[in-house]
């Protein structure tokens, strides 16, 4: 084959295939479907998703679970897809959030470690689609205006989770972390 060993020819085609089917599987893995397949979250906090802008809105545009929950980044990605690995299936086989009262009892420690993530890589994720230096300022109401400034938010080293905690689920009855905000 063109001077090409067999071996080598076979080696290749099987590591594309490899390569193909690792992209294939994370990215199925990051549907909605997949998401509400296995976890609680379909019967605990997608219904209050549903009733937000994130869902449905005049746009028509519509966040999934992974546009907020997954980088977008593949290295950040894959250490997500690691963790939820080590961590959330465990919790789903374990049955550790099998009920409402299970969830509602470790809903604030969940409701912290994603606000957490998203304060350390500067609410990465809203950022994929909402754009700081492409908000209408003008159009927003005084106080949203003032908060909205970009300069306002580097001085005072703020990020969206900082005032949008809550903004597709409901907050937790008992907050972790004294300074939530209502939700906008």
């Amino acid at each position: 084959m063109l001077g090409i060993p067999l071996g080598a020819f076979i080696a290749f085609a099987a590591g594309m295939v490899s390569v193909i089917g690792f992209v294939s599987a994370v990215e199925l893995s990051s549907n909605e479907g997949m998401c509400l397949s296995c976890h609680e979250m379909k019967d605990n906090v997608y219904a209050e998703y549903q009733e937000t802008s994130h869902y449905n809105n005049r746009t028509g545009v519509r966040a999934t679970c992974a546009d907020c929950h997954e980088p977008h980044p593949w290295g950040p990605k894959i250490v997500r897809k690691i963790r939820a690995t080590l961590v959330e299936v465990p919790q789903h086989i374990l049955g550790e959030l099998d009920t409402a009262e299970k969830f509602e009892a470790h809903r604030a420690r969940m409701a912290q470690d994603v606000w957490d993530e998203m304060k350390q890589n500067d609410s990465r994720e809203c950022r994929s689609c909402h754009s700081q230096e492409h908000m209408d300022l003008a159009a927003q109401d005084k106080s949203a205006r003032k908060k909205h400034a970009l300069e306002v938010w580097r001085e005072q080293g703020k990020t969206c989770i900082d005032c949008h905690k809550g903004i597709a689920h409901h907050l937790p009855d008992v907050a972790l972390d004294s300074t939530v905000p209502d939700s906008d």
